[in-house]
């Protein structure tokens, strides 16, 4: 079976995406049994009632596999670190691997879609730490999605494996402006009062 690994680039950004959303996981998972041992603890990410990373904290979706959502993004996290590392020291990987990779990618991008949803329009509430992972995991997803792509490890056509090749970099800022605009829209009268 035919073997990959990545030019620096890909590598370096898992490693970034995977630090960013380790430190936000981390961050996160600290603040929640602050909030555990006194439920009066406020994080310092708390600033106003739309930034309130204490009410997304407190909320059932906080919670939805049965433990802190953040414990997963530990383990997800840093093992996004660990290939990206792979790949730094000339790690090569088949292609079961790399779909493998890209279908936690494609879960990850799932989840916290519905994160994203669940934050904007049925907790009312943004966490700072949250959006970071968020931004990270869209760029992660992304650009992976484009290299299993662009290595032939998933079928496309070739105007799409050219369009990857050269404009990857469209998707992720197209998809992290419309969650600026949700959030944007959603909260206007907020932002502009």
């Amino acid at each position: 079976m035919r073997r990959a690994g990545s030019g620096p680039a890909l590598a370096v950004l898992l490693v970034l995406t995977g630090a960013a959303g380790l430190l936000a996981s981390w961050v996160i998972t600290i603040d929640e049994f602050k909030l555990l041992k006194n439920p009066a603890f406020v994080p310092g990410c708390s600033l106003n009632p739309v930034v309130s990373c204490g009410s997304v904290m407190k909320s059932a979706q906080a919670s939805v596999f049965g433990f802190p959502n953040p414990m997963l993004g530990l383990v997800a996290y840093a093992a996004v670190i660990c290939v990206g590392m792979s790949l730094l020291a000339g790690a090569e990987f088949a292609g079961w691997y790399w779909l493998t990779f890209g279908a936690g990618c494609l879960f990850g991008i799932g989840f916290v879609s519905w994160l994203q949803f669940q934050s904007l329009y049925r907790i009312n509430a943004l966490c700072l730490w949250c959006c970071l992972a968020w931004a990270a995991t869209i760029l992660l997803f992304w650009y992976v999605t484009s290299f299993v792509v662009r290595a032939g490890f998933l079928p496309a056509p070739g105007p799409v494996k050219n369009f990857l090749a050269e404009f990857t970099w469209v998707l992720p800022v197209l998809h992290i402006g419309v969650v600026g605009m949700l959030i944007l829209t959603r909260w206007w009268d907020f932002w502009t009062s």
